[in-house]
This record gives structure tokens, C-alpha cells and sequence, in this order.
């Protein structure tokens, strides 16, 4: 009698990006519907973060309009202070979001850990973070949620916008009333519903710098009535001695963050059209060199500690303990009849689609947003880097792009390309005094992958 072996099938990497195209390592977080867990691409060997969400869940939190929003506007994102996407993909059970890695943790993690954060740090990720929202909007993209739990730190220190599960495209042509984020970051206009616009960001960050200044938010309140009250009616306060933690300068920020009128507001004066113009002019950026912060040339004042988990360790126990199933590549099933499916499945099915970023990629799913033309536009390869176009040969591809703006050559996007493990660290579970990457080329983000968030600061007050 014959011996047979079971041998996996190939993967087939030519085809769409899928789970097997990933090997899976130790999970760095959890969220409402699903985990997030390293992964590295098993071609490349490129490291990244795993978010995935469970189908199941989503439809029953009646969340699939969330998931979908957040997965077509990352794919029109693309910013060196951004947690971007890389690939998109879905199974019968689950929706995947490949980002980049964050290995350094959230700034939650930190501030807890610390109590406060020197102001030279809050100074330098501030003005990376004003970056990124200045791009945000420029896309015409409103975050809603900005708060320590949502900005994940590279191993080098440098601040990154996660989380993009409430984030919209904003109208320039009216104000909107629905609440969305986190009550204790939400602007007076949001949280009174008077109407509000990409201004609300601006106070979000203002709260974020408070709070890591001093170890406390601005506003505060029991219960969400009384803190919603206190958001809208109570004057800024500052802790006594509070200019033996931050320089009046600093504080001058805050208090323009923090201004109640939208119009006022540090990055929001009508004046202008840049919003960064005043923001770089600030004394308390006075010294900072604009240009080499935005190459991510800058050192940044803080680095993360890689010998110590930068996260919380318990999100492994569930599976270690068999309390969950372990996530594993599945082949999809085989002529399934989508009419058969819920309504809520089947908008997932048709609309959750396949993204890869090394691949030419849709520009809006709001066309109404911008002016679009059709341009020709000629892709060249660069050896795989995420800086330039994204075709493997010299050809030529029509795509959709907005007048006077020929976005079929990323030539201007700083992010850099995601780093090679070393081969000490393909074993499972990645220890974290293992888990450092180098910088890439572009000094973008070093180890892609390991989005740090945590969903524990909801509406609620804290």
C-alpha cells in the first residue's frame, strides 16, 4: 500500500491578494468585531497589521455601512502620518484590512503608562498630526475621532492617524448634525448638534494636547449629559502650576485649539486656504524645521521601547486558551447564489472589494467631491516602492483624475515602502525585543502592520 502525502496547494501570488498569501503571528489588539494580529506577506516577507472583522458581528451592531466607509476612504488615503492601507480583501466569515505596522503603541498605552508626556514630545507629534489632518481635508475627509487611542507611534517615535471606522467625506456646501466619535474629543458644535465641519477635528487635536500635557481632558463630567453641558458651556481651565509643565506658547496652542467658535480656531481662520500656513507659524513650532518633519527626517524626541511590548499582552490568551478559534486561511466556497445571502452580506460581498496597493488603484468614490477628468497617465516601475506608480511594466492605463492634478503618478506621496523582516523573525510568536524593523528609503514606516488600537474609550465618559 502507497504512502500519501497532503501537500497545501501553491499560492498563487499573480491572482487577487488573499489570507494565504499572509502567515500569521501573534495578535496586538482588539476591537468591536475582530482582532489585530501581525502578519507578514509571504512573498515579500514585508510585515504588516491584520485587522480583520468578523461578518457575523458587523451585521448584527448593524455596522457594515462603517466598515464599508472605512474601507473606501482608506483606499484614497495615502500620507507619511497615516496609517495606511495596503490590501483589502474578504472571506465567508471575515472583511480584511492589511494596514501598516505600528510597532511603538498608541498613545493611550503611553500616557497611562507615564501619566503625562514631556511637552517636547506633544510639541513634535502635534505638528506631525496637524500634517496629516491638513492632507485629511485637503482630501475632503473628516476624521471624528481623534484621540490618544487613535494616533499609533512607529519604532522611530513618529505619530500616525488610525482608525477611520466614523471618518466621512465632509460637504462644502452645507454643515453636518450627525454624532459620530468619542464624547469627550467632540467639538461644542458637534456634541450640541448646532452643525459642524472639518473645523471639529482641530478641537479634537486641542483635547488630545491637553490631556498628554497634564494627564487629564479639559472638560469633564460624570455622566455624557454633564460632560456634553461642560463641553459646550464651561471655560478652559489649566491645572495649577501648569506653566511648569508647558510653556506659554504651548498653552497659547491649546487655548486656540480650543477656541468654541469653529472660525477662530488654530488652523481654521478664514484668511487663508492652507490651514497649516498659521499653524507653522506659530512661536511654539518656531524651531521646527517644516520640511524635514514632513520627510520624517526629523528625530523624533521619544522612541518606543521594542524590548518591552508597547501593547497589551492578554489579546493572545483568548486563542492560547481555546476560547476563540484561531484565524486561519479558508478557501471560499464555490458557486454560492448572493441573492441567497442577507441584504447586509450581500452589500459586503458586492462592495467590500479587493484592494492592492501595488496595483492601480481608484482615486474617489465621491466624485461629487472633486472635479474629475480622464487622463492618461503613464506608469513606470520603481522596483516595487510604495513612492511611485504601481505597474510592473512600462504601460500606459487610463485613469480617473482631478483637473490639474495628474494623481496617476505618486511620485509626491512620502510614504515610504514597508521594511523586510529579518529571518530571526519569521518564528511564531514575534517577541517584541525581535519585532524592530529599519527604516525604509523614504524614512516612511519602518515595520507595516501592527495597528495598536484599542476600542475601550467609547461614547462614554472616562
Amino acid at each position: 500500500m502507497g504512502i500519501f502525502c497532503c501537500f497545501p496547494d501553491p499560492v498563487d501570488f499573480d491572482g487577487d491578494v488573499n489570507l494565504f498569501h499572509f502567515e500569521m503571528h501573534r495578535a496586538v489588539g482588539k476591537g468591536a468585531f475582530g482582532k489585530v494580529r501581525v502578519v507578514q506577506h509571504k512573498k515579500s516577507k514585508k510585515l504588516y497589521a491584520l485587522k480583520y472583522i468578523e461578518k457575523e458581528k458587523c451585521t448584527k451592531q448593524k455596522a457594515v455601512g462603517n466598515i464599508l466607509q472605512e474601507r473606501q476612504l482608506l483606499e484614497e488615503v495615502d500620507h507619511p502620518f497615516v496609517v495606511n492601507l495596503r490590501y483589502a480583501f474578504q472571506d465567508d466569515q471575515n472583511c480584511f484590512f492589511v494596514l501598516d505596522l505600528m510597532l511603538g503603541g498608541d498613545l493611550r498605552f503611553h500616557l497611562e503608562k507615564n501619566g503625562r508626556i514631556e511637552e517636547k514630545c506633544v510639541r513634535f507629534w502635534v505638528a506631525e498630526l496637524s500634517c496629516a489632518l491638513a492632507y485629511l481635508h485637503k482630501q475632503g475627509i473628516m476624521h471624528r475621532d481623534i484621540k490618544p487611542d487613535n494616533v499609533l507611534l512607529d519604532t522611530e517615535g513618529h505619530a500616525h492617524v488610525t482608525d477611520f471606522n466614523v471618518a466621512i467625506h465632509y460637504s462644502r456646501s452645507r454643515l453636518h448634525t450627525s454624532v459620530a466619535g468619542s464624547l469627550a474629543y467632540m467639538a461644542p458644535e458637534v456634541c450640541s448638534r448646532k452643525g459642524y465641519s472639518w473645523q471639529a477635528d482641530w478641537w479634537s487635536l486641542g483635547v488630545c494636547s491637553y490631556e498628554l500635557l497634564f494627564g487629564r481632558r479639559p472638560f469633564e463630567g460624570k455622566t455624557a449629559d454633564s460632560l456634553t453641558a461642560a463641553v459646550a458651556k464651561d471655560s478652559l481651565r489649566f491645572p495649577e502650576r501648569a506653566s511648569e509643565v508647558c510653556s506659554a506658547e504651548g498653552i497659547q496652542v491649546i487655548k486656540q485649539l480650543l477656541d468654541k467658535n469653529p472660525k477662530k480656531r488654530l488652523g481654521c481662520t478664514p484668511e487663508t486656504d492652507d490651514e497649516m500656513a498659521v499653524v507653522r507659524s506659530h512661536p511654539w513650532f518656531a524651531r521646527l524645521d517644516w520640511d524635514a518633519l514632513e520627510d520624517k527626517e526629523l528625530q523624533a524626541p521619544f522612541v518606543p521601547d521594542l524590548k518591552k511590548a508597547n501593547f497589551d499582552i492578554s489579546h493572545e490568551l483568548d486563542e492560547f486558551l481555546m476560547v476563540e478559534k484561531p484565524l486561519s486561511a479558508k478557501k471560499r466556497k464555490e458557486n454560492v447564489d448572493i441573492n441567497s445571502l442577507s441584504p447586509e452580506l450581500r452589500q459586503l460581498e458586492e462592495q467590500f472589494t479587493i484592494f492592492d496597493y501595488t496595483k492601480p488603484r481608484r482615486i474617489s468614490y465621491y466624485p461629487a467631491n472633486q472635479s474629475l477628468s480622464l487622463a492618461l497617465t503613464k506608469s513606470l516601475d520603481r522596483d516595487g516602492s510604495l513612492d511611485g506608480p504601481r505597474s510592473s511594466t512600462q504601460s500606459y492605463s487610463l485613469t480617473l483624475v482631478p483637473d490639474g492634478n495628474n494623481s496617476g503618478d505618486d511620485s509626491s506621496s512620502r510614504a515610504g515602502s514597508p521594511s523586510l523582516a529579518k529571518p530571526h523573525q519569521l518564528f511564531m510568536p514575534i517577541p517584541p525585543e525581535q519585532a524592530h524593523v529599519r527604516n525604509s528609503t523614504s524614512s516612511r514606516q519602518e515595520a507595516i502592520g501592527v495597528a495598536i488600537t484599542s476600542d475601550s474609550h467609547p461614547l462614554t465618559p472616562r
